[in-house]
């Protein structure tokens, strides 16, 4: 949400009411302002627009960024009486303080249906020409999954760069990394004293360059387009070939998150502006709102800047979150973004709680040191004491007395997983098994503990702990089996992963689909270990990671493979195939599981289902959207031309009758109708489906069964497209008897539409929900 302040600012902005510099006077520390400027009022007099903007609205060495790719404007450092005063300007549309982001932290291509030799990686040449632009923490350009072994010459579009800085050379960029850039000016600023909890570079842990000091970018870039690499491991675990989900297409990093500093939105904006520029195919940003709540597109720089780049041409994939499982968790909402949740996949690292009593309880690790060979020792749970730090295992709460040469019980929460086993160890405790409470539930991801450790879900938490009160000499060992693959059920939705719905426009199902997202293997930094901690001193070329930010890539890769077998296709398009053909069901072929509740997900948890790219490459029809249909979706939601022109770069008019927000051509329909109506309500929607198979083919309608008080009515039941008839539009009633009518859990019901030639099979979820009227 923005800051008080910036509410203050853009009511009197958009209300017309005059601003004046004493609404700010209680605060005039300087601080970063992004500056939306009307591109085309800039006076001839001034050769560019950064003449214009240092002489008329600010000094040069306040100015940060200029914009002029997705977005005209300007980002400064000023004071807010400066900034109030700038806004004055009539060129000057809005203007909004800058923010940090946080990162939402080898069988996945498998498990996505790609296979050699055939189906869409050989038909896309595994991606070759296609350009990803990954949006993280930078690179680290050594690993084998950049190697640009026989890769063809760099595509003639890229008109990039490949920036140099500490530890970084022009000769860090190849063919297959054609380039690197780093934006830290906006990160700088704030360390200025701009605001509290800012930090700025510290060289003594970062690389002033796109050099990854962190591994999350490394992580991301090689997951969405990493090369072979044989024997990839991390410690053992997990080995086998690791590479990404397009071989062969070309990446360009661009470094905007810095280590332990989050990613600010004035950087963010150059890097969308300078990767637009540079002729990126796609971008990947696994980057979101760090307090888990959801600004308007207007004031939300990523939003802005993917319109900028979806308006181009490019596809931009992003993180739903990892807020979950509580609804109305999804971030990255815009509709012109591909908002990726995460799953499981089948393979799993298991370790067993063995108790004295001869229980075992499951768990999940990925420690690699000497094991406990079987031993049982003494089993302690210090949160009996009530201390909730105790409990939590935090920094200097345990004693060692109690402790020393035990194995030590620690509720999740509040401190990283893997920092609890150093608080351990520092007070003489042999290993640790880490519990979930009920808001994690079940979920659970693997670790690269520094002691024997394992994590158990929140009822073998619960029987562990009955265990140990109930015993006078509780004791256990942990058995640590490596990895296992072939786990049924798979994929699950992941207990992390954003959900819907959509807090901002709910006419719009978020996510749109989710994509591997669990204990996922992929290149990482040689400046840190694999539990990224400082104490931790080991050093591996691959590293297993969980979070919607290792989902984000898979879908950025996958968007690669069908760019490149089909250059034609628009950003809309490419997510249309990828959500009209996601699967719903998992390796039993029973309804995909939610982690979180053990019971079945709904398209609130996972959007469209989870990827199938075998299908993605042929999907029949496709549902297509213009960036005339995203402005009358702006318009629909009340957004004023004024207030469009932010987001969209140019003026844009409304149409004189107002469209339905839910007749923006999505994949997906969420009926919406009021909780107050008795009786049978009704919705009508108008879709439009282009076909992109067979020119002569006929498709017919097929509903699943709707669920109990819905009917659902589509006409006309029958498309015919030809050779002149590419396009057809059909309309869905939806009607809902709010007598018979009986919400789930999540306060939705949910169904689908889909339309066959007895070949292809274009599925649409259907949600159908009551709600209150504002």
């Amino acid at each position: 949400m923005a800051p008080p302040f910036l509410l203050v600012f853009f009511f009197f902005f958009f209300s017309g009411v005059p601003l004046n510099a004493a609404s700010f006077s209680h605060d005039q520390a300087v601080k970063t302002y992004i500056f939306r400027v009307d591109g085309d009022s800039k006076p001839s007099i001034f050769p560019t627009h950064y003449h214009w903007y240092s002489s008329e609205f600010a000094d040069p060495v306040q100015i940060l960024h200029v914009y002029d790719v997705v977005f005209h404007g300007f980002s400064a450092t000023l004071t807010p009486d400066r900034a109030a005063s700038i806004l004055q300007n009539p060129s000057v549309l809005a203007v909004f303080e800058d923010r940090r982001r946080e990162l939402h932290t080898t069988r996945s291509p498998q498990f996505l249906g790609l296979r050699n030799q055939r189906g869409l990686w050989s038909e896309s040449d595994y991606g070759s020409d296609v350009i990803v632009g990954v949006f993280d923490t930078g690179v680290w350009p050594e690993r084998r999954s950049f190697s640009d072994l026989n890769l063809g010459p760099v595509p003639a579009k890229w008109k990039g760069i490949c920036e140099t800085g500490v530890r970084f050379a022009r000769t860090n960029c190849n063919r297959k990394l054609v380039g690197a850039r780093f934006f830290a000016k906006g990160h700088e600023a704030a360390a200025k004293g701009a605001g509290p909890g800012f930090g700025g570079i510290n060289e003594t842990v970062e690389f002033r360059s796109p050099r990854d000091a962190d591994g999350h970018g490394t992580h991301t870039a090689s997951t969405a387009a990493g090369r072979y690499a044989f024997k990839a491991s991390m410690s053992g675990y997990a080995a086998g070939i690791a590479k990404g989900v397009a071989p062969k297409a070309r990446l360009a990093v661009y470094k905007v998150c810095w280590k332990n500093s989050g990613c600010f939105d004035s950087d963010i904006l150059a890097a969308f502006d300078a990767a637009v520029a540079d002729g990126v195919d796609v971008i990947s940003i696994s980057i979101g709102g760090g307090d888990g709540i959801s600004s308007p597109y207007y004031l939300d720089p990523i939003a802005i800047g993917s319109f900028g780049a979806v308006s181009k041409g490019v596809f931009v994939s992003a993180s739903a979150g990892n807020d979950g499982p509580n609804g109305m968790s999804v971030t990255n909402l815009a509709p012109w973004q591909t908002s990726v949740g995460a799953g499981t996949i089948d393979r799993n690292f298991p370790a067993d709680v063995v108790l004295g009593n001869g229980k075992r309880l499951s768990g999940v690790s990925l420690y690699s040191g000497e094991p406990l060979k079987g031993k049982l020792y003494s089993l302690v749970y210090p949160g009996k004491s009530g201390i909730l730090a105790a409990s939590l295992c935090m920094e200097n709460s345990l004693d060692p007395t109690m402790v020393k040469g035990k194995i030590v019980v620690c509720d999740r929460g509040s401190s990283p997983r893997v920092a609890k086993g150093l608080v351990v160890r520092k007070a003489g405790g042999i290993g640790m098994i880490l519990a979930n409470g009920i808001s994690n539930g079940e979920g659970l991801v693997g670790d690269a503990h520094l002691i024997p450790a394992c994590a158990v879900g929140s009822d073998e938490g619960d029987a562990l702990k009955s265990y140990i009160s109930s015993t006078s000499k509780p004791t256990a060992t942990i058995d640590f089996k490596g990895t296992v693959i072939g786990i049924k059920p798979a994929p699950v939705v992941a207990s992390f992963s954003g959900r819907g719905p959509n807090g901002l426009n709910p006419e719009i199902l978020k996510p749109d689909l989710i994509a591997p997202g669990v204990n996922i293997l992929a290149a990482w930094t040689d400046a840190v270990g694999p539990t990224g901690l400082d104490s931790d001193t080991r050093k591996t070329e691959f590293n297993i990671l969980s979070g919607t930010s290792m989902a984000c890539p898979h879908v950025s890769g996958a968007a690669a493979l069908l760019k490149s077998a089909h250059p034609d296709w628009s950003p809309a398009a490419i997510r249309s195939a990828m959500m009209t053909t996601a699967s719903i069901t998992d390796n039993r072929l029973q309804p995909m599981i939610d982690e979180a509740t053990g019971k079945p997900s709904t398209p609130y948890d996972f959007g469209a289902g989870n990827l199938n790219l075998d299908q993605a490459m042929d999907p029949g029809l496709v549902y297509d959207i213009t960036n005339a249909d995203y402005v009358n979706f702006l318009c629909s939601i009340g957004y004023n031309p004024k207030i469009i022109q932010v987001i969209t770069r140019s003026p844009e008019t409304c149409p004189s009758k107002k469209p339905l927000p839910e007749n923006l051509n999505y994949p997906s329909i969420s009926a919406l109708f009021p909780a107050t109506s008795v009786g049978v309500s009704t919705k009508s929607f108008i879709r439009t489906l282009t076909n992109v198979g067979p020119p002569n083919s006929v498709y017919r309608v097929k509903i699943e069964t709707p669920p109990k008080g819905v009917t659902v009515a589509v006409k006309p039941a029958k498309l015919v497209f030809s050779e002149k008839m590419k396009k057809q539009s059909f309309v869905v009633t939806v009607s809902a008897d709010s007598r018979k009518i009986e919400m789930g859990e999540s306060g939705a019901v949910f169904g689908s539409l889909s339309w066959s030639d007895g070949k292809h099979v274009v599925r649409s979820p259907i949600v159908v929900t009551q709600i209150e009227p504002l």
